[in-house]
């Protein structure tokens, strides 16, 4: 610890293509989707996050969103950088300070970036003030959250759908023993939705609406014990151009995302198929975790246990297992000195 210490701040970014949540002092201080608003004119801020999420598909000419990040890694550099740089600001202690502080960060970044992808990541760290960056896998990261002893010569199976990537890990003795990641996740699965509207009710709906049909009645199976209710959906009609209304039942919903999660479930036979014979065991034994917001579609759970025939476990608070992990890992840096990259 040197003397300086106190004028640093210690941040833990889990840096989503959805969702970027930042823990700060042990708390999560920043919980808001990765979107910004830009006005095109001047290149400035208009909002971030939640009121720039608002905006979206309901913008003039003059002001563009963008969503800086694609398939989990920095797609527009100069929209991510002002992205994050809003966040850190709106952190209540920093907002205090009358001069910005040095930052002592850990992000989270998928299994499966290339150098370019990590280059990118620390470079917009380094724009921030960041004296100091560590950088952690997901799935690491989702283990970390979830509450497994990752430093044990015991197998475990980690799935991470996030908004653009899925992460699929094996995990044992602090490290990635055969891990996958595929680019099908919330996002996908959200334009899935938008093209069987189209094709099926000839129905025009925005991203915005497609997420919300998500939500509501999202399922990634056609039996669920306790379905939700049918869902009226608005939107413009293709062939009058008029709006219009339509019902569209979870049913419907399960069959437009059907493709994208065999996809996954094939991603996760493969990842099985390459597991070494002992870790195989201890994965029989223990079941495979969900994290990530993806694993909160119903059913999706009794699917891939079904597939797998393993038991299928959702972490407590998917949406906040990574950043939690992010956050014991950036607490306990020597512990975790071995899963963090410098």
């Amino acid at each position: 610890m040197g003397f300086f210490d106190f004028l640093t701040e210690e941040i833990a970014i889990d840096l989503g293509t959805a969702n970027t949540l930042i823990i700060h002092e042990g708390k999560v201080v920043i919980d808001q989707p990765s979107i910004v608003a830009i006005d095109r004119l001047t290149g400035k801020i208009i909002a971030t996050g939640k009121k720039a999420n608002l905006m979206q598909g309901k913008t003039h000419e003059n002001i563009k969103t963008v969503r800086p990040l694609k398939d989990g890694v920095i797609a527009d550099f100069e929209a991510s950088e002002l992205m994050i740089k809003e966040f850190i600001r709106n952190i209540p202690t920093i907002k205090k300070r009358f001069f910005t502080p040095s930052l002592r960060m850990v992000v989270c970044i998928p299994s499966g970036i290339t150098e370019v992808e990590k280059r990118a990541v620390r470079d917009s760290c380094e724009h921030m003030n960041a004296k100091e960056i560590y950088l952690i896998h997901e799935p690491m990261a989702a283990a970390i959250g979830i509450g497994v002893d990752i430093s044990q010569p015991k197998g475990n199976m980690i799935i991470d759908i996030g908004g653009g990537t899925t992460e699929i890990a094996v995990i044992a003795l602090g490290g990635i023993v055969c891990d996958k990641s595929v680019k099908i996740a919330g996002d996908v699965f959200t334009n899935d939705i938008a093209y069987y509207m189209r094709t099926q009710h000839n129905l025009y709906i925005g991203e915005r609406s497609a997420e919300k049909i998500k939500i509501q009645i999202g399922s990634a199976t056609e039996d669920l014990e306790n379905p939700p209710e049918d869902m009226l959906v608005q939107g413009r009609d293709l062939l009058s151009g008029k709006p219009k209304q339509v019902q569209v039942s979870y049913r419907e919903i399960a069959k437009a995302l059907d493709k994208s999660i065999l996809r996954i479930e094939d991603a996760i036979m493969e990842t099985l198929s390459q597991t070494p014979p002992e870790l195989a065991a201890d994965i029989y034994n223990t079941g495979i975790y969900l994290a990530g917001g993806g694993s909160m579609l119903r059913g999706l759970d009794q699917r891939l246990s079904r597939k797998t025939d393993l038991p299928v476990y959702v972490a407590e608070d998917p949406l906040r297992a990574v950043v939690r992990g992010t956050g014991m890992a950036l607490k306990n840096l020597e512990k975790y000195d071995n899963v963090l990259m410098r």
